[in-house]
């Protein structure tokens, strides 16, 4: 049997007080905000699963739920934001939503409704260059300043700046695709 293991860590108490009181607290008395290591954040995902052996052979298949990284890259600090259950609509649609088949067998690809809530991602703390950035007063004191800017933005603008960063996302994803097929 292969067993994996992965790199976990804790965000230290004071830094986890501190994105808390910037963010506020849910109505089940967390915090909307944490820091979590990319590796030790976990969520379900249900599918079909092939197990293989140290020489990659497919020792199995199973359909079933498991818990599996939930960020990239493993790691990294992550910052996550909490989210309403019924930001995910009611329990009835999220199994009509999330529902595969699979050999006749249903399993909720995202596994169960998330009946109070999820922390989903909101910032991943990393150089310009995608590179390793240790979790320290000063990058806690960029998340907390983070934290609290979004919290005073209005939603309208929110949904502005997302929707311009993705239009410059696909322009440039365009450009480099006509660069690539031009050669």
């Amino acid at each position: 049997m292969i067993r994996v293991l992965r790199e976990t860590h804790e965000a230290p108490d004071a830094v986890q007080q501190r994105v808390a009181r910037a963010g506020g607290w849910n109505r089940f008395g967390e915090p909307n905000f944490r820091v979590v290591w990319g590796g030790s954040r976990l969520a379900w995902i249900g599918g079909r699963w092939s197990d293989r052996d140290e020489h990659g052979n497919v020792t199995r298949e199973t359909i079933e739920l498991r818990r599996v990284p939930k960020y990239l890259p493993l790691d990294r600090w992550h910052l996550e934001r909490w989210m309403p259950p019924e930001s995910y609509g009611s329990p009835r649609q999220w199994y009509e939503q999330a529902v595969e088949t699979a050999d006749g067998i249903r399993i909720p690809a995202l596994g169960p409704y998330p009946s109070r809530g999820e922390y989903e991602h909101c910032f991943t703390l990393e150089g310009p260059g995608g590179e390793f950035l240790p979790l320290t007063p000063a990058a806690c004191d960029t998340i907390v300043r983070a934290v609290e800017w979004a919290r005073r933005q209005p939603r309208q603008d929110a949904r502005a700046a997302l929707a311009a960063r993705e239009e410059r996302r696909a322009r440039e994803w365009d450009r480099a695709a006509d660069e690539v097929l031009s050669d």
